[in-house]
């Protein structure tokens, strides 16, 4: 697989526009954090490149194909979306979905769902049923459902978000090393996390792509301070490097 496209993508609401002509490129491997200010387009971009919703223009293409025109069962196979917000239709047991996500990509016999729970620590939950989740135990189980299959490309829309400090460190280093062998793609509340874990940030601002670049770059750069209205304080040592922002 060559990677992901993004082509000119446009996504208008009462003649607004939410992502604007935005236009990537992504290799094959690589861990890649989308940041920007609220309302930026972050999650309009990333649904339409896993395409669970239509662009009003443009197009994304895996290996030179149009996402849209593959099949239900391969666009499963290679892309994993993990969204903000996810209720299913029945009040499933952790069990139950953790199967689910393995047949929608066919992977049912490749890894046992014992394998995941214990993978992704959820175990103790095995049983329990999504209603009586708590935010954070929701969001480790979608992962996990998205995760396990391994899919080429994983799109994820700030899965950290309600988790607690130990898990969202956790989580952001396992999608930044997903990304030696993968392409995982996530939108980032948590700036500190998106420098310190992944080798490229895109900032995105008013539906535009106003930077692109590797992180060790982009970290001192004042058009952050500037795009989200605040100055930040930067500490870098020899592994780590990280902002705080001090109005």
């Amino acid at each position: 697989m060559n990677g992901l496209t993004v082509s000119k993508l446009t996504l208008v609401r009462n003649g607004a526009a939410l992502v604007d002509g935005v236009s990537l490129e992504f290799s094959a491997t690589g861990s890649v954090a989308i940041i920007g200010p609220n309302g930026a387009g972050k999650s309009s971009l990333l649904k339409m490149m896993a395409a669970v919703l239509a662009p009003t223009a443009g197009s994304v293409a895996i290996a030179g194909g149009d996402i849209r025109q593959l099949s239900g069962a391969e666009r499963a196979r290679l892309v994993g979306y993990v969204p903000q917000q996810f209720e299913p239709h029945w009040d499933f047991s952790v069990t139950e979905l953790i199967q689910l996500g393995l047949s929608r990509a066919g992977q049912a016999a490749a890894i046992s769902v014992d394998d995941v729970l214990v993978q992704f620590e959820l175990t103790s939950l095995r049983e329990r049923r999504w209603a009586s989740l708590s935010g954070g135990e929701r969001g480790r189980v979608l992962m996990a459902m998205v995760q396990s299959t391994k899919p080429k490309i994983l799109l994820a829309d700030e899965p950290g978000a309600s988790l607690d400090i130990q898990h969202r460190l956790q989580l952001s280093r396992a999608l930044a090393d997903y990304g030696r062998d993968h392409l995982a793609i996530v939108v980032m509340h948590d700036l500190d996390l998106a420098f310190r874990f992944f080798e490229r940030v895109i900032v995105m601002d008013r539906g535009k792509i106003v930077a692109d670049s590797p992180a060790a770059e982009l970290f001192r750069e004042p058009l952050l301070d500037a795009t989200f209205g605040v100055r930040f304080e930067r500490l870098r040592s020899a592994s780590v490097q990280s902002l705080y922002p001090l109005d």
